[in-house]
């Protein structure tokens, strides 16, 4: 049973272990809020996980300790289970997606843990960590299920409270359910005026389409590079006091948290991984309603693969109108290109890639394209360009990508 009591316990035996993480304003990310972001991402292991886990295995008895335990991962919460179980002094198994960013598995090994790679999501690899525990007897480890994980994530709760007393909304990531969870019932038990909104990723969106159905459901599948908030199933647990403590679920596009990711890369020198900056898409993307309002950002985790990291700046460039391209057809003859790079430049854009194509069927023999790839500032002066393009004669044959 989760009770205030025991997160406030969770908070005094984290103490040794957890960083109480800054809460840091940040006011570029949307103009018409006060924005604060809670640093997850910079907790030890790079995840608030490791709250929960720690609490969870501190509370373990001394046979089911001896045991060793077991959990199911797609990186975050195998990181805190490792360092909780190494810091316990004993044994741990980490089942894990397989396709589970490499720095994810690496940094779960370098903790000591046994890891199993499980192919599929990450509800395939719970399914086999339940598998294992029960043919070996391990002490199983939920990531979000449990009532002592809860407590320990809430007590992220705990310090928004301490640290911005009169906040007035906090959004949160939501994959399984325990960071929400636990934060929502802190908060709405000491100070019930602040909303406490979810935030999921558009193609893994479990607990808000179960909130909506009022029953907990499973997805066929889930499709978002925020691998630490893709479930399928949120917990029972989980939904139960999601349903009743957190004020709605919102969801956000992988461009727009590839954005958010940029923005907070540029803007507050923080690096997020896709599930972490989840609560920043929704603010920046004005997903709830935080006009003139105190809102709280929480960024759940740092883990980000440094395999996609380039690809992720690119998709928030586009997102964001700092990198765009245009396709143009042109009359093939001498000084055509001059003319499309001499506006571009005047409207200020950065011309950075021509691709000359005369071979498409669909044009007339005399004809080609040409594909321009841009930097620009936003997409106001997109906009701009395509209008001096328009008016200089120019045929624009395809929107900006």
């Amino acid at each position: 049973m989760l009770t205030l009591d025991k997160i406030y316990h969770a908070a005094y035996v984290l103490k040794s272990v957890a960083r109480k993480t800054d809460l840091i304003a940040a006011p570029g990310l949307n103009a018409e809020s006060e924005i604060y972001l809670k640093t997850e991402n910079l907790q030890v292991t790079g995840s608030f996980k490791v709250r929960g886990a720690y609490y969870k295995i501190s509370q373990l008895t001394a046979d089911e300790k001896a045991k060793g335990v077991i959990a199911s991962s797609a990186g975050n919460h195998a990181q805190g289970v490792a360092l909780a179980a190494q810091r316990s002094n004993i044994p741990s198994v980490i089942c894990m997606p397989d396709g589970a960013p490499i720095s994810k598995v690496e940094a779960t090994k370098a903790y000591g843990a046994q890891v199993c790679l499980v192919k599929g999501a990450y509800d395939d690899a719970y399914d086999y960590a339940c598998k294992l525990q029960k043919e070996k007897g391990y002490t199983f480890i939920h990531p979000f299920n449990d009532a002592e994980v809860v407590a320990g994530q809430g007590t992220v709760g705990l310090e928004i409270l301490d640290q911005l007393p009169d906040v007035e909304v906090v959004l949160v990531p939501v994959g399984g359910g325990g960071l929400i969870s636990g934060v929502a019932y802190a908060i709405k038990h000491l100070h019930p005026e602040c909303k406490v909104y979810g935030v999921q990723a558009a193609g893994a969106p479990s607990m808000r389409d179960s909130v909506q159905k009022h029953e907990a459901i499973t997805l066929d599948g889930v499709a978002t590079f925020a691998d630490g908030i893709a479930v399928k199933h949120p917990g029972d647990l989980t939904y139960e006091l999601v349903s009743e403590y957190v004020d709605g679920i919102v969801t956000v596009t992988d461009d727009e948290i590839a954005a958010a990711v940029l923005a907070l890369m540029e803007r507050q020198k923080l690096v997020t991984e896709g599930a972490g900056a989840v609560s920043v898409a929704a603010a920046m993307y004005n997903k709830v309603d935080i006009k003139g309002k105190k809102t709280v950002c929480l960024l759940s985790g740092g883990n980000i693969d440094v395999n996609i990291l380039s690809r992720v700046i690119t998709r928030g460039l586009v997102m964001a109108g700092r990198n765009s391209t245009l396709t143009i057809e042109l009359e093939d003859k001498p000084g055509q290109l001059s003319g499309v790079s001499d506006i571009i430049s005047r409207c200020g854009g950065n011309v950075v890639s021509v691709h000359h194509n005369q071979s498409d069927t669909n044009m007339a023999i005399t004809s080609c394209y040409l594909r321009v790839g841009m930097e620009t500032r936003d997409h106001a002066q997109v906009e701009q360009i395509k209008q001096e393009l328009a008016k200089a004669g120019f045929k624009l044959v395809a929107n900006q990508q």
